[in-house]
């Protein structure tokens, strides 16, 4: 989310579900501000806080539950950025901004994550308007969330990728998903779900057994969240007769099933760290 304080866009960028973008940068004080949503239909409180504020909000339209603009105690003009280019939503801020109004800039998840916040905080600078990310709640944690699994097991993974498939934005040469999957380790995949087949393939031919475990999670933690749980031979297959072709996180790695795992050193009794002594026997 963006906030403006005395002429400055303060930006809350991330929210639990939701993000919005107060343009300015700070979540406390108000005077101008811009949200950025998080996709799921849970906010934070400084995110549900900037909602109820400001007098514009910008959201991203299929993405961001429309729930969340129910919050908004004054009325505010809303925009849908879903038909707006870059161009349109920084006039749309900037405007609001320099009439004193408190703007939000509502996208989805966490806006660190393919949130397209970079080219809209420069574009922003370019008319001195700073702006403050408010972090959110990425579709990620609210899918495993919703699937009750820890992405980080002892003795099964300890290391999350986080990534997406090529489409029409290529992806660095080393980052291509085959490469990625040489590490076997736990995996969320962004923006993936209509080239399902693919990301099948490339997982396999880069390591993942056919029987690894994978998860896609629809909507996640809105009221028509759908989980669809299987393994990478069968996943596209079960993806497609639910008829999931956006809005899913895929999520592959043992940890979704673990035949085995350790329990964590953290509890452990025989485990001595600077908050707790070992037990004596």
């Amino acid at each position: 989310m963006f906030y403006d304080l005395k002429g400055k866009l303060e930006s809350i960028l991330n929210f639990l579900t939701n993000k919005q973008v107060n343009f300015g940068i700070s979540e406390n004080i108000v005077s101008d501000k811009i949200f950025h949503e998080t996709r799921s239909a849970d906010i934070t409180i400084k995110g549900k806080k900037a909602i109820e504020d400001a007098d514009v909000i910008i959201y991203a339209g299929s993405l961001v539950n429309e729930k969340l603009l129910e919050y908004n105690k004054k009325n505010a003009e809303i925009y849908n950025s879903a038909n707006m280019n870059l161009e349109e939503i920084v006039e749309v801020m900037v405007k609001a901004v320099n009439e004193g109004k408190k703007v939000v800039r509502l996208h989805t998840g966490d806006p660190s994550i393919y949130g397209a916040i970079k080219e809209q905080i420069d574009e922003l600078a370019k008319h001195n308007i700073d702006v403050e990310i408010i972090p959110g709640v990425s579709s990620l944690f609210a899918a495993t969330a919703s699937l009750k699994v820890e992405l980080t097991l002892p003795d099964v993974s300890q290391t999350v990728i986080i990534t997406r498939p090529e489409g029409r934005t290529p992806m660095p040469e080393k980052e291509k998903l085959k490469d990625l999957a040489k590490h076997q380790s736990t995996m969320a995949i962004f923006l993936g779900i209509s080239m399902i087949d693919k990301v099948v393939k490339e997982l396999i031919e880069g390591g993942y057994k056919e029987d690894t475990p994978v998860a896609v999670v629809y909507h996640a933690s809105w009221d028509d969240e759908k989980i669809v749980r299987g393994t990478l031979k069968d996943i596209a297959e079960k993806v497609k007769k639910e008829g999931i072709k956006k809005t899913a996180l895929i999520i592959v790695g043992e940890v979704l099933n673990p035949k085995h795992y350790a329990y964590s050193k953290l509890y452990d009794k025989d485990f001595e760290h600077g908050y707790r002594k070992k037990q004596k026997k």
